[in-house]
């Protein structure tokens, strides 16, 4: 039976050797049964990926984040202005506060608070969008990820390919044993990145 290839992320893999036990044979003695063959279970290889490397390293995912990044940029230049204006109105109402109308001076706070409320808003609704685009450029490339390690993994005769992340806790890898700039490679070769679209020249 062809052997499948398994994905862990588990950092323990255990294997258990049943043997069986035979009672002594009845008087009077009957010809001895030959006894089942045992199972040859062969050592386990194993190696290692750190799938963010993998994805941010890629052609395809250097070019996904670069776009990423030129979004992020665009609302960290809208955050600037907002705040700026904000900055602006509170200083106004500082130094010209006592010189204003009452009912000046509460129409600007009033429009203080409605630029706070809107700041924070934004602030919130961006990293939203930002996290859901981050989350959706990985989810994109690991799903086409899987099959690329498992046929390099079938090729190289591993029997587990492990996630290395911040979450798993080993004294030491051998570098031998990480795979990952392999991996990189083959994605690259399977899935070619188009370079990007060039930005329109001003005039």
């Amino acid at each position: 039976m062809k052997q499948r290839l398994i994905l862990v992320v588990a950092a323990a893999l255990s294997l258990a050797i049943l043997g069986m036990a035979q009672n002594p044979p009845a008087t009077p003695p009957a010809a001895p049964a030959q006894a089942a063959a045992p199972t040859a279970i062969g050592p386990v290889k194993v190696a290692f990926a750190n799938i963010q490397q993998i994805i941010y390293t890629c052609d395809e995912g250097k070019r996904d984040a670069a776009g990423l990044q030129q979004y992020i940029d665009g609302k960290n230049s809208e955050l600037q202005k907002l705040t700026k204006e904000l900055e602006g109105l509170r200083s106004q109402l500082e130094v010209q506060g006592s010189k204003l109308t009452d009912e000046a001076r509460a129409e600007l706070a009033e429009t203080i608070d409605a630029k706070d409320t809107n700041f924070q808003r934004f602030q919130q609704d961006t990293q939203k969008d930002i996290d859901a685009k981050r989350a959706k450029l990985q989810n994109a490339i690991a799903r086409k990820m899987l099959p690329v390690i498992e046929k390099l993994a079938k090729e190289k005769g591993l029997h587990a390919v492990q996630f290395l992340d911040t979450s798993n806790i080993f004294a030491y890898v051998d570098p031998s044993l990480i795979i990952s700039d392999e991996i990189i490679k083959a994605y690259n070769a399977a899935y070619p990145a188009a370079a990007p679209a060039a930005a329109p020249v001003k005039k």
